[in-house]
């Protein structure tokens, strides 16, 4: 013999695994998404430097170039942002099965879960941004 809240953590086992495991790889999908915003925003950067040595020449100030950096990060973070609810959102069918305890729209996730992707990609976009105001105007005119 058994209780009820036995038999129903029992029975629950098998989707509380499967959340675990949506967990994790969602994780790992964000810290994949920070690697790879931070490459190509780092890539970017590099390519433009001779770019950011000109501006910085003609009188840009360093936070014009960190400007100029975040706009293009917060440019593909804000298309793929957008891309990627609409997707849940088309997607919400299919996923409500998988969900215990709320709703597959539910507004406080869903912009909680932006806002964190949101953060973690300006970040990403930061640190190349923050390479870029230190560039020594006269190494970026002289590299090619």
């Amino acid at each position: 013999m058994t209780t009820l809240e036995v038999r129903s953590q029992f029975s629950n086992f098998a989707l509380r695994v499967a959340g675990t495991f949506v967990g994790a790889f969602g994780l790992l999908a964000l810290v994949l998404a920070a690697v790879g915003i931070y490459g190509v925003t780092s890539y970017t950067t590099r390519q433009r430097i001779h770019e950011i040595g000109i501006r910085l020449t003609l009188g840009a100030t360093k936070q014009d170039v960190l400007r100029l950096v975040l706009s293009h990060g917060l440019r593909l973070l804000l298309i793929g942002v957008a891309l990627g609810l609409a997707l849940s959102f088309a997607l919400t069918r299919f996923l409500s099965g998988l969900l215990l305890g709320i709703t597959s729209t539910d507004a406080l996730t869903v912009s909680s879960v932006a806002l964190l992707l949101c953060a973690v990609a300006l970040f990403a976009c930061f640190i190349p941004a923050r390479w870029a105001t230190g560039v020594d105007p006269m190494v970026a005119l002289r590299y090619e």
